[in-house]
Formats: C-alpha cells, sequence, structure tokens
C-alpha cells in the first residue's frame, strides 16, 4: 500500500508509445532521444511516472515485446549512452522513469533460446518450456496462443514442442527454473543502478504455468468467425495464467526494488477485481493495472461496476487506465467526435479521484480518436496473421506535435504507421487554445495534485443511479452525468466547484450537470 513517504502515492502516470512518440534521427520511428527531447511536454502536463513501452533489443516481430538482449538499447531507438541521457533530463524535471519488462517470454533470436534449441541437454533448454508431442502427435494440449493458433510450436530437431502464449516468435520462458529466476534479478539489478525508477511488468498474471500442464476447461466452442482474441477467450486460463507461485517471483523483486527505492506495477490483465486482489496482495507488485475500464459501455451502471470493485478490494495499490497502446482509445469506444471526447474526460475524471495512479497514454491527454488507416499500411501481428482481427495499430500512430509534415513526429518520407490526424489536434494547436481538450487535462492533472486526497482514503458511492455515477472522497464530490438530459445532484448547502468538463450550474445546495459533463466539488460540511 503506498504510503507518503512512497513517491508514486498520489502520481499521475503517463505511457510512452517508444515508436510514436518522437523520431529525432529521421528514420521515421520514434526514439530515445527523441522522447528526451519531449519530455519538456510531459512536464509541462504535469504527470509523475513515465512509463516507456520497450527499447531492448529486439526483431521487432512483436515490436519489441520479442527481447533478444534485456541489458542493451535497440539500435532503432538508439544506445545506452541515449538511456542515460534521457533518464538525467528526466529527473532534471522532476520526472520518474519506468520501463516495460517482458518476463513472460523472450525472443526466439536470445541467446538463450538458440542455446536451447542447439543443444537439447544443454543448460538453457530448461530456460523454457518444452514437452512432448500428444499421442496424435499434436501439441501436448489445448491451450491458445493470444496471436491465433495453438500455443506450441513444434522444433523439428527435437520432436518436442515449445510453449508460446504469444507469437512462436516468443517463447515462453520457464520460470519453476531457479536460473531463470537469478537472471531476471540481475536484470532488474543492473537497469535500477543505471538509475530507473521501476518496471512495469508485462503479462504480469503469466510466468509460471501448470506444472502438469493440463487443459484449460473450454468455455464455448470457437465460431468460425472468432477472431484471436475471441478464441484465446473461449478456454478458462485456469491452467495457463494466474498460478500462486507467481507471487513468490514478485515478492523477490519488490526486496530489491526497496534498495532502489523503485515501483513495480504489472500489467495485471485479468477479468475480476477478485483476481486482481489476489496479484496485489501488498507485498510483491506495488501496482496493478485494472482494464474493466477498456471495456465498458457508456451507462452509469456500467461505469459503477467497474470503478467499485477495484477500488473497495485494491484501493490504492490500482493503476487506472482508459487507454493504452493495445486498445481502442476511449474517444472511439464512447461514440467519437465531440460526445467521444467529452465521456472520455468525464471519465478520466473519476479515474483521477480514486485511490491509485492513473496513467494516461500518449494522445490521450490530446483528445485523438482512433487513426483511420488502410489495409495495406497495418503492420500489428495480430491483423497481419489472423482473418477477423483489427489488430492495434489504430492507436498506436504517430503523436501528432505541430504542424509541418508528418505534424513534427517527424523528418523522414515515410513514418512506420502514416499519420491521421489533423494539425489541430496537435499539441502546439491546443497549447495555443485555453479551451482545448489539453488544457483541460493539464487542469486535471493540476488538481489531483493540490486535492492530494489520502491514499488510503476509500470512495463512498453516491446511491445507484441509471443517470449518474460518483462518489465522496477526502470531503470532495466526483460525479459524471452518463444521461442524454441534464441531472442535478443534491450537494452541501456550502459547496465549492472545482472543476468541470463542460457547463455545470451550482445553486443552494444544488449541482445541475449537462449530458456526459463530470464535475468535481469540495463539500465544507
Amino acid at each position: 500500500m503506498p504510503t507518503d513517504d512512497q513517491w508514486w502515492a498520489n502520481a499521475v502516470g503517463y505511457e510512452v508509445y517508444v515508436r510514436s512518440f518522437a523520431d529525432s534521427d529521421g528514420d521515421g520511428v520514434g526514439d530515445i532521444a527523441g522522447i528526451a527531447d519531449k519530455l519538456d511536454h510531459l512536464a509541462w502536463l504535469g504527470v509523475d511516472i513515465v512509463w516507456l513501452t520497450p527499447f531492448f533489443r529486439s526483431p521487432m516481430a512483436d515490436f519489441g515485446y520479442d527481447v533478444a538482449d534485456y541489458t542493451d538499447v535497440d539500435p532503432l531507438f538508439g544506445s545506452l549512452d541515449d538511456f542515460d541521457a534521457l533518464l538525467v533530463r528526466a529527473h532534471e524535471l522532476g520526472l520518474k522513469v519506468i520501463a516495460d519488462l517482458v518476463p513472460n517470454h523472450s525472443s526466439d533470436r536470445h541467446p538463450w533460446f538458440v542455446s536451447a534449441v542447439a543443444e537439447p541437454t544443454g543448460a538453457h533448454r530448461d530456460y523454457y518450456l518444452w514437452r512432448d508431442p500428444a499421442p496424435d502427435g499434436g501439441p501436448p494440449n489445448n491451450w491458445l496462443s493470444h496471436f491465433g493458433g495453438p500455443a506450441w510450436t513444434l522444433e523439428p530437431a527435437s520432436g518436442q514442442y515449445y510453449c508460446h502464449l504469444f507469437l512462436p516468435e516468443q517463447p515462453d520462458l520457464n520460470w519453476r527454473s531457479p536460473a531463470v529466476q537469478h537472471e531476471f534479478e540481475e536484470i532488474l539489478r543492473f537497469w535500477f543502478t543505471r538509475g530507473l525508477d521501476g518496471f512495469r511488468v508485462d503479462v504480469a498474471q503469466g510466468l509460471y504455468k501448470d506444472a502438469q500442464f493440463r487443459d484449460d476447461p473450454v468455455l464455448r466452442p470457437v465460431e468460425a468467425q472468432d477472431g484471436a482474441r475471441e478464441k484465446f477467450a473461449s478456454l478458462d486460463h485456469v491452467h495457463d495464467l494466474l498460478q500462486p507461485e507467481t507471487l513468490v517471483i514478485y515478492r523477490a523483486w519488490n526486496r530489491i526494488a526497496q534498495q532502489h527505492d523503485a515501483v513495480l506495477v504489472g500489467e495485471t490483465y485479468v477479468e475480476s477485481p477478485v483476481a486482481l486482489a489476489q496479484l496485489l496482495p501488498g507485498d510483491g507488485l506495488h501496482l496493478g493495472f485494472w482494464f474493466g475500464t477498456m471495456q465498458l459501455q457508456w451507462s452509469a451502471d456500467a461505469v459503477r461496476e467497474a470503478l467499485e470493485g477495484p477500488a473497495s478490494l485494491v484501493g490504492d495499490r490500482t493503476a487506472w487506465v482508459s487507454s493504452s497502446h493495445d486498445d481502442h482509445r476511449p474517444v472511439t469506444r464512447f461514440g467519437g467526435g465531440d460526445i467521444g471526447r467529452r465521456r472520455s474526460l468525464g471519465l478520466t475524471t473519476l479515474l483521477f479521484g480514486l485511490p491509485g495512479v492513473p496513467f494516461l497514454y500518449q494522445g490521450e491527454e490530446l483528445g485523438l480518436a482512433d487513426a483511420i488507416l488502410r489495409a495495406e499500411d497495418l503492420t500489428d501481428p495480430l491483423a497481419v496473421r489472423n482473418a477477423n482481427t483489427t489488430g492495434r495499430d489504430t492507436c498506436r500512430t504517430p503523436m501528432p506535435w505541430g504542424p509541418g509534415p508528418n505534424l513534427g513526429f517527424s523528418e523522414a518520407e515515410h513514418t512506420w504507421l502514416p499519420l491521421s490526424h489533423g494539425a489541430h489536434e496537435s499539441v502546439g494547436a491546443q497549447r495555443a487554445d485555453p479551451a482545448s481538450f489539453l488544457h483541460q487535462m493539464r487542469a486535471l492533472v493540476e488538481l489531483r495534485h493540490d486535492l492530494a486526497i489520502d491514499p488510503a482514503a476509500l470512495p463512498e458511492w453516491l446511491p445507484a443511479d441509471e443517470r449518474v455515477v460518483g462518489f465522496r472522497r477526502g470531503g470532495v464530490l466526483f460525479v459524471l452525468n452518463t444521461d442524454v438530459d441534464p441531472v442535478g445532484v443534491e450537494v452541501a448547502a456550502q459547496a465549492e466547484l472545482l472543476f468541470g468538463t463542460g457547463r455545470t450550474r451550482m445553486g443552494a445546495g444544488r449541482l445541475d450537470i449537462d449530458p456526459s459533463v463530470a464535475a468535481v466539488v469540495r463539500e465544507l460540511r
């Protein structure tokens, strides 16, 4: 549980998708030096934590989430010297930096896996999960890959299958191996010693697999039109995910992190607040992302259901998100255009009032919607390798910084993904407009810091209402109107409107809120 002397208490995080943030060398791909050049924007916005997606050496089969060297920077993104310079600049600006750690799997080109294939009786074979074929010669069990097809690939030379919950180029590591555990403890120490302030742990609900490799129960038959995600969701992943032994790893990492005043944030992609709480007992990962806000429908009941469970069960160990590099942007999910932007900002206002740490995804502060891309522009292996799957490219396009070629992202003739947003949506244009979405988001970040509500304070929820969802916390009311008509909310006789995402009207003991608008009110009792 964060306390006042832990620097992430009441912090605000910001995810940088490294490939798409800023290109310093004109090759059309974002890089470390480009991020360092743009840190002033994040300091001006007021965030505290900058989370960098993987920048390690990689063949880029999954854009860096297939790591070939955990202790070096891929030349596409720069060098270790560039990373050190970024850390220096970030710390000068009062920003903490955390990086993506990918411990569930490595690249198939990592020296460990290359050695494991070349020497089936060698020391590295046990670094990965190998099984003999089933009696019919097929995969050892029914586990599925997130990217489509079985979670097993046959290695012809040895005649055994290796496990991969993602691409075949991403073999899963064997966390029952003491050698693997030792390797990653040394990786943590390497980066913490350089000054890194923490890690976001990819696939934090993974790592350990069932020791007997039992089949996962089938929840429903797979339909012909199902995409990769729907197929994965057809199984109850009780044997390939969420094994209790994983917590032992995080407790060991916690002890290392404590020596460096570092934070561990899990990509805890689970379906229930109960499962989230199981991954966050308090002595391992410091924070865990809750993704229920990524799938919710726009209604008061749905918003409250998505927020209430994590807030009560996990409290200030929750990392709140409504946007990331893996999902459609909230502006698009909530209807697009002005209505999508109002709803997105309204939900974010509630998240900023809850215990825990909210994270923004790059471009979220600009109110960006999903990009519009042609089929030939798509690069995500989810889309390229699977029918009926759209992939994640539309939320990963380059950041619009200002007018000019490529909206200030790059001087290249072609960028790795095309830009799809207009100059009027860019950082430069919105900074020049005091009424812009960007200035509203900046004011919300500032308000969260100014309120400095006790991290341990839990929300007191308003009575269930089909039009309004809200809570009181630390003497402050956070409320959102999800209806299509204005609504009135009872407030204390003496109350002060601190923030509104749209038109609000205060009267004696009453707050009137327009549709899709959120408000923050200090009540004096």
